[in-house]
């Protein structure tokens, strides 16, 4: 028996993703060049990340059901909902907040169940202990014979598709940046990278736990530490999907120094630490800078989550 075609086969991404140079005074001041790795082209349904960390698991899962992990808003939700309607295998998404099924449902969650994903909603308490054996006993009576992909779509396969993210840029660059929810990427970036280069993480999220994972993904997916690697943990914005309007303002003077749009849960805080850290002498002159961009701007944030 034939085995079926691997994702990439099927769904044809844009690999590598292109690696473009802007020009931008806020770095060239300070000697650092400034270069921008579009993950966002990859794929128009599982751009950036996304696709590079769903790849190996859904070669994996062989089709058959995935379930998986995440908020309201999720991203990874929406990527894993648009890989199964692409692909032709079930769905599950566990929603975090069990309020949300007496709602109308957002764009976000919306998008997922138009791709045929199943939302099964829970509350708060039981999501914090998703990963507990009592929780996912519980939902495999439920939903049978699923593939379990944890929230962010963050494992060892995960980190092990990243590592193409680094062997893009090998050689390109000396230090590349990525914005980091679960750590996966930033796994997988370090260890493609060559000697020499370095892979720098702006946390979107506190709690100071990125470290710590980042470590264990690369335990699971390398057996042990793997390339040059660090957290810059002061860009959080207060937290996951909240702004500032001074978050706002560096993004939309992005926007219209570059012509990019910028995604405002991830790209805009990676842009902003890097422009910081510039000022303050972080990059030394001459380094070549690269920011992952991965994905594009969505609809507007709630009003409930902008920080005043």
């Amino acid at each position: 028996m034939s085995s079926p075609p691997r994702p990439d086969a099927l769904l044809r991404p844009r690999l590598p993703s292109p690696l473009q140079e802007v020009r931008d005074e806020r770095f060239a001041r300070h000697g650092v060049r400034l270069f921008l790795k579009r993950d966002d082209l990859i794929h128009p349904d599982l751009p950036g990340n996304k696709w590079r960390k769903l790849a190996l698991n859904l070669e994996a899962a062989a089709g058959r059901t995935v379930l998986t992990f995440g908020g309201a808003y999720s991203n990874h939700l929406r990527a894993t909902a648009a890989a199964g309607r692409l692909l032709g295998f079930p769905t599950v998404g566990v929603v975090r907040g069990d309020e949300l099924a007496r709602r109308p449902l957002n764009p976000s969650l919306a998008r997922c169940a138009a791709d045929g994903m199943r939302l099964h909603f829970v509350d708060r308490t039981t999501y914090r202990a998703k990963a507990s054996s009592e929780v996912l006993e519980g939902l495999l009576g439920l939903f049978g014979d699923v593939v379990v992909l944890p929230e962010g779509g963050s494992n060892a396969l995960a980190a092990q598709g990243c590592t193409a993210l680094g062997r893009e840029v090998a050689g390109e660059v000396d230090v590349a940046a990525v914005a980091c929810g679960t750590g996966g990427t930033l796994a997988g970036l370090a260890a493609g990278l060559d000697p020499g280069q370095r892979a720098l993480g702006v946390p979107v999220v506190g709690g100071g736990f990125l470290g710590e994972e980042v470590a264990r993904l690369q335990r699971e997916a390398f057996d042990g530490p793997a390339g040059d690697w660090s957290l810059e943990e002061r860009f959080t914005f207060g937290g996951y999907a909240r702004t500032t309007p001074e978050l706002a303002a560096f993004a939309d003077g992005f926007e219209d120094r570059h012509g990019l749009p910028v995604e405002r849960v991830y790209v805009a805080k990676l842009l902003f630490a890097l422009t910081a850290l510039a000022e303050e002498g972080a990059f030394a002159p001459g380094t070549r800078l690269a920011a992952v961009i991965t994905g594009a701007p969505d609809a507007p944030l709630q009003e409930s989550s902008v920080s005043r």
